[in-house]
């Protein structure tokens, strides 16, 4: 497998969400040091967008740099008992749900995201853990599918449900409006020129390129569009950032 060095930026993310998970419970529970975190982050996305641009591309690489054996980051198999039906047949019945504060909710087959214009991408994905892969995805454009499900003009947030579990609470991530919309942001139904293996989030995974691994929501099955993520779970938008002070916004 390919490795990188680590930048100083996930150098940064990786030492302070081992910090976080490590045992310092007294700084976690503090209400001072966390808002100390959330200003930090909000800093954080503030000033990558205003440098890079809310266009700018992540780096995209040549078949020569594939990983050998690309890592699978998070779960490798899905606990949904529906999501196992699916694929003991195939995902011959599967279909994305699409809803929330749209105008048209969708569910949307294999074959109709498949039959969508696709984009693929040799990029990599980069794991708070410190290591990371480098493979080629393939999918529609997340904003395709939000252009046909037609948001309405409340909607903020894009909310990925998934089909895995992180023990009894379902696994689930979200974005903003501006990584939907950005042109890297797809939903991925093929790897490394086969369809997803389950190890990587078969048969849909978000791929969003931008940020770190964890927000690359796998075994996707339903797409929300939200005002707020106020309510849902625990409010922070994601499982990791619900239960372990990982950052909303994870950029690279």
């Amino acid at each position: 497998m390919s490795e990188t060095p680590i930048s100083r930026r996930r150098l940064i993310a990786g030492a302070g969400a081992g910090l976080l998970l490590s045992g310092c419970d007294r700084l976690n529970q503090s209400p001072a040091f966390r808002s100390v975190l959330q200003q930090a982050e909000g800093l954080h996305m503030a000033s990558q967008r205003l440098i890079g641009g809310r266009e700018a591309l992540a780096r995209e690489f040549t078949p020569a740099d594939l990983s050998a054996s690309p890592r699978a980051n998070g779960n490798v198999t899905a606990q949904d008992e529906g999501w196992r039906r699916h694929r003991d047949s195939g995902f011959a019945d599967w279909s994305l749900k699409v809803f929330g504060l749209v105008e048209r909710p969708l569910a949307l087959p294999l074959s109709a995201l498949r039959a969508l214009e696709q984009r693929d991408q040799i990029t990599r994905l980069d794991c708070v853990e410190g290591w990371s892969a480098i493979g080629q995805w393939q999918g529609p454009r997340l904003a395709t599918v939000l252009d046909m499900a037609r948001l309405q003009p409340q909607a903020r947030y894009i909310v990925f449900h998934c089909a895995d579990r992180m023990g009894a609470v379902p696994y689930y991530e979200s974005i903003d409006l501006i990584d939907a919309f950005h042109p890297q942001t797809i939903l991925a139904w093929r790897m490394n020129g086969a369809p997803l293996p389950e190890s990587h989030g078969a048969p849909l995974r978000l791929r969003v390129e931008r940020q770190l691994g964890y927000k690359h929501a796998k075994f996707v099955m339903a797409l929300e569009a939200r005002a707020s993520l106020a309510g849902l779970y625990g409010g922070r938008g994601g499982y990791w950032e619900d239960h372990s002070d990982y950052a909303w916004y994870a950029g690279v």
